[in-house]
């Protein structure tokens, strides 16, 4: 795996912070360094026995005092997502936003980082993606993202297979990405279960937005080959409809049963589904395969997102009558198999027209992450209303997610996950400069040296 890069000096780019609040420590000298004797030529005093109990409450107050500073990020032309863009401040404190607006008043002793003018945004999101299980320039056999030993798979979870340290999670922070949803693959009709992650740390579960945020299934040619090629059911959309039929009957029969019931991983999970806890995220990209999506979701009574929908616009109409979301994407390959024949950037402007409610999407690795938000701008000229593009990676998939109210705009009391861009991040030209989750600084891009450096994850 790459090397993190140290950060930057100064830490904010551009501008500076112009007060840092100091962080007190018990112990130490002033001026020598701590330890350093402060006579010559003398020996040392023994040290006494380290009290660690007194140390982690010293570790515990300096961490607390970090989170009560406030940020301040001043004279930056602000893009909310749900309200009209501003030119003025955000305040940040204990990792959430305190304030924004036009007019707000910096507290005294705040941190203070000034924007220069350039554009303020709540980080990127990206709801489908295979950031962890399958990373790039890697051998098949290190891919752990589809477990195609049975069609069946609904109890396997993505996070057990996340590794935080693959990195595609500082390709995301470089493209103005803080959280992303990790999918298990297509390769079953029912593939196991989604996690939502911020796109910075080193232990997952510090990463975790919601897990699970979904279960994953497959209509079309992926399920069809893998169990094809194997000579066992499914080989047909028949029998892959039947497989996903079958196993929400056993998941209603193994519900129906009295308390106490076994312990059965593949029906607890189906049952969230049923219950409507989680969505099922259903892989699909013929329009046939659409409709049949619909027919299943009816017949069981879940709540259904359609991830991909590479021709979900034929049945547009119909999707925005029900209200079903659309993942589409990606939207930057080739039409590499038959379902994708009618592939068109085009394709989201169509959708949003009808009145879908969409989200963008890379399917990292397929489409390199960090190209996220310049799959937006190219549905722009391919008649996609900007507002929407904007929405379509951030507010959108985080209503998808179940997250609206902690990420996707700027609003206060939501996380403090920040993007400052060099100008208008739907112009190719511009960049991330920085990149803050929950108000901590996790990625800088250097203007001078052109390097961006992450925050070490260690």
């Amino acid at each position: 795996m790459t090397p993190t890069l140290p950060t930057p000096k100064p830490a904010f780019v551009p501008g500076r912070v112009s007060k840092a609040a100091s962080v007190a420590t018990s112990g130490g000298t002033t001026g020598k360094g701590p330890g350093k004797p402060s006579g010559k030529g003398k020996a040392p005093a023994a040290k006494p026995a380290a009290n660690t109990a007194s140390i982690s409450a010293a570790i515990r107050e300096a961490a607390d005092a970090a989170k009560r500073r406030v940020l301040a990020i001043i004279n930056a032309h602000v893009v909310p997502i749900d309200g009209e863009p501003f030119d003025g401040t955000v305040l940040v404190e204990g990792g959430k936003i305190l304030a924004l607006g036009a007019s707000v008043q910096v507290p005294a002793g705040a941190d203070v980082l000034d924007a220069k003018g350039q554009w303020l945004l709540p980080g990127f999101i990206d709801a489908h993606v295979h950031l962890g299980m399958n990373p790039e320039g890697e051998l098949a056999s290190t891919s752990d993202v589809n477990e195609m030993t049975d069609p069946v798979m609904a109890g396997v979870r993505a996070i057990d297979a996340v590794d935080p340290f693959d990195p595609g999670f500082d390709d995301a922070l470089a493209g103005g990405i803080t959280a992303v949803n990790v999918n298990p693959g297509s390769g079953n009709p029912i593939g196991g279960l989604a996690v939502a992650l911020h796109t910075h740390g080193r232990y997952i579960e510090e990463m975790v937005l919601r897990s699970p945020s979904g279960l994953k299934s497959a209509l079309g040619e992926n399920p069809k080959k893998t169990y094809g090629d194997k000579k066992q059911t499914p080989s047909t959309r028949l029998g892959t409809a039947l497989v996903i039929r079958q196993a929400f009957m056993a998941a209603q029969n193994w519900m129906a049963q009295p308390e106490p019931r076994p312990r059965d991983a593949h029906m607890e999970a189906l049952a969230m589904v049923l219950r409507k806890e989680i969505p099922w995220r259903q892989h699909c990209h013929r329009a046939d395969d659409v409709a049949t999506a619909i027919r299943l979701a009816d017949e069981f009574g879940y709540d259904l997102v359609i991830d991909h929908g590479t021709e979900a616009h034929v049945l547009g109409d119909v999707l925005a009558k029900r209200g079903t979301p659309v993942l589409i994407g990606p939207l930057f390959t080739t039409k590499s198999k038959p379902e994708l024949r009618a592939r068109s950037i085009a394709n989201p402007g169509k959708l949003a027209a009808a009145g879908v409610e969409i989200s963008i999407i890379t399917d990292h690795p397929v489409v390199p992450i960090n190209f996220l938000v310049h799959q937006a701008a190219f549905a722009i000229r391919e008649g996609l209303d900007r507002d929407t593009a904007l929405r379509s990676i951030t507010i959108n998939p985080a209503k998808v997610l179940g997250l609206a109210d902690s990420i996707g705009s700027l609003a206060v009391g939501k996380n403090a996950d920040l993007v400052l861009w060099s100008g208008d991040p739907l112009d190719v030209m511009q960049r991330a400069l920085q990149v803050f989750i929950g108000g901590k600084p996790v990625y800088t891009y250097d203007a001078v040296s052109r390097v961006g450096a992450v925050a070490s994850r260690v």
